[in-house]
């Protein structure tokens, strides 16, 4: 387990990150979110080793952080930093062997990534005529060739399609499942509530929430109610202990005081008409986000 605890950085005289503590587990995908200027890219580099910070500590396992481990840690910067002139499978192959890789085991590997990242009918091409999804992929096999300790991923998703999304959240889910702790950012909360097993949200250097997804929720997210009847829903807003949050004809949410409250909803409209659903709501990762970084 990677754990970052009481971190902080400044440049000059703004303080950028402020108290950062959180845990990258083994064998969990865990989404690093934030608006822009939140402190994520900051953070990774820190975790990286590129940049020094203030005060505060890297563990692994409980030991300081190793040079030798940072070593092992498969990067992608949300920057491509892959060179364009060069075949992909020649610079995959390269930077396996950078690692140690033999170089038939570094052809094996990089040829198995690129099949299963789609990419296998370009492997020969340079990374300059590939499209800008496609050079995506590329880099998130350059962060998996030499078979990482860890992972981090500084927007992975950024630029790819529906299909290239769905091939890459496998690739990394099975990288996950062997035990590696991998730790991404992504602006695309849909695409992070469908991968990630915790969450880890900043706002202004700040970790303002932090958990799996149903931990948040019931932290941060009060529970509301949504009945959807062949009726008009409009006396809802009439009954004791409830506070109407939104209202379109036969569909109403609302929060209730208590259970007793909401049941209430359900008899009324039960003995007005047809229901045609009645329960809480769930919540969405952009819901969770917005109340906790308001």
């Amino acid at each position: 387990m990677i754990s970052v605890r009481d971190l902080n950085k400044s440049y000059g005289g703004t303080h950028v990150l402020h108290d950062l503590s959180f845990d990258i587990k083994p064998g969990l995908m865990t989404g690093f979110v934030g608006g822009n200027g939140a402190g994520k890219t900051t953070t990774m580099r820190i975790l990286l080793g590129v940049l020094s910070h203030d005060s505060g500590e890297i563990l692994v396992h409980g030991s300081p952080i190793t040079a030798a481990y940072r070593a092992g840690i498969g990067y992608m910067p949300e920057e491509r930093g892959l060179y364009p002139k060069m075949p992909v499978i020649d610079q995959l192959v390269y930077l396996a062997r950078l690692h140690g890789s033999s170089a038939k085991a570094a052809k094996a590997r990089a040829t198995d990534l690129l099949e299963r990242l789609d990419l296998n009918h370009r492997a020969k091409d340079k990374l300059e005529e590939l499209s800008l999804g496609n050079q995506q992929r590329a880099q998130v096999a350059a962060a998996l060739v030499h078979e990482p300790n860890a992972l981090v991923l500084d927007e992975p998703f950024s630029g790819l399609d529906p299909h290239a999304v769905d091939t890459t959240l496998q690739v990394l889910r099975e990288t996950a499942d062997t035990g590696v702790p991998v730790l991404f950012s992504s602006h695309q909360l849909d695409v992070v509530e469908r991968l990630c097993d915790e969450l880890v949200i900043l706002a202004d250097g700040r970790v303002v929430a932090n958990g799996t997804r149903q931990e948040l929720i019931e932290q941060h997210a009060e529970t509301e109610w949504e009945l959807i009847a062949g009726t008009d829903t409009g006396w809802v807003r009439s009954m004791s202990g409830v506070d109407v949050t939104s209202f379109d004809g036969g569909h109403v949410r609302f929060r209730a005081a208590d259970a007793e409250a909401a049941n209430a909803v359900l008899r009324e409209a039960s003995a007005r008409g047809t229901v045609t659903r009645f329960g809480t709501v769930r919540h969405s990762l952009h819901e969770i986000f917005t109340e906790v970084t308001r």
